[in-house]
């Protein structure tokens, strides 16, 4: 979580005084992601996260409050918009719109085993069993279109075995968005990576960065996190791992026969969309100082092994 837009001492003291957090002790901007500026803040009153929106519709701000509320009504250790003494919890900060969150308890696993792969799966069907019946609804900002309209672009500088590849799955892209899988939807947190969950041990205690939340199929969250929970060292698909994460998953919901069948191209899809994201930011920001550009390389790779997908779903009952 890069920080784009610098924040005075000055400035977040004014911003705080119109909250109940007690005076501001310290702060410092959080190194490592490549989409909003994140700052850890101290207080007499408390740990919180300020978070200033660098990317995407800034109306869509007031679905992410919902969906944080949701979700914590629900009982799931998420960081929820903090209110000012006036009930409101988006506020503006140095020209960006900002949300004041508490920070969540745990730390970052950078080696997951199959506890910690399972328990992410169980996470992923609390969310979608929180938010299906809902009358939460937002459109990805980076979906079936926007992935074909992306990869379309790349063939025209891409090697020839990368060139394949994508037209393949711009093939499958248009093939979904004229008659779309009927698979299970909810909201998607569509970002779940390792740097998005904590732990505490084994004990799963908070998910962070909602930013890419929006409607879709439940399977598509699944195979984003499989993406980076379950991948060994030759970045394929490590077997103990996915089975873990999936059963996490199926004990709360089955998967249903049309999931099976779809997902090895829905694991491709998941790995293009994550390809096409940071191959993009890395020709918009090369070279660029204190901005974290993720290598797309990674997802070239893991598309190319996805190719052949061995381990499947467990069998909907």
């Amino acid at each position: 979580m890069s920080v784009f837009t610098p924040v005075s001492r000055e400035q977040l003291d004014a911003f705080l005084a119109g909250f109940e957090v007690g005076r501001l002790i310290d702060f410092q901007g959080i190194d490592g992601g490549s989409e909003n500026s994140n700052f850890f803040v101290s207080c007499t009153g408390g740990e919180f996260v300020l978070t200033l929106i660098e990317r995407g519709d800034p109306e869509a701000l007031p679905f992410f409050v919902e969906l944080l509320d949701c979700l914590h009504q629900a009982g799931l250790a998420v960081p929820y918009a903090v209110t000012d003494r006036q009930g409101q919890a988006l506020h503006q900060l140095n020209g960006k719109q900002g949300l004041l969150q508490p920070r969540l308890a745990g730390r970052h696993v950078e080696q997951p085993d199959a506890a910690h792969c399972e328990a992410v799966g169980r996470w992923l069907a609390q969310l979608h069993a929180a938010t299906s019946a809902t009358p939460l609804a937002r459109r990805s900002e980076r979906g079936l279109q926007w992935m074909q309209a992306q990869a379309t672009a790349q063939l025209s500088h891409q090697p020839g075995s990368t060139g394949a590849l994508l037209q393949g799955l711009i093939g499958l892209l248009e093939r979904w968005q004229q008659q779309p899988p009927e698979l299970p939807s909810a909201v998607l947190h569509a970002d779940l990576f390792r740097d998005n969950v904590m732990f505490d041990g084994h004990h799963l205690s908070g998910v962070i960065d909602f930013y890419n939340a929006a409607s879709g199929w439940a399977l598509y969250d699944v195979a984003i996190a499989v993406n980076d929970w379950c991948l060994d060292e030759a970045r394929a698909l490590e077997p103990r791992r996915v089975r873990a994460l999936l059963a996490g998953y199926a004990g709360l919901r089955r998967f249903t026969p049309a999931e099976q069948e779809c997902w090895p191209d829905m694991l491709r899809l998941a790995a293009l969309r994550f390809w096409l994201s940071r191959q993009i930011a890395a020709e918009q920001h090369a070279g660029q100082a204190g901005v974290l550009v993720k290598d797309p390389e990674h997802f070239l790779q893991l598309l190319k092994q996805h190719q052949q997908v061995s381990v499947g779903l467990p069998l909907a009952l």
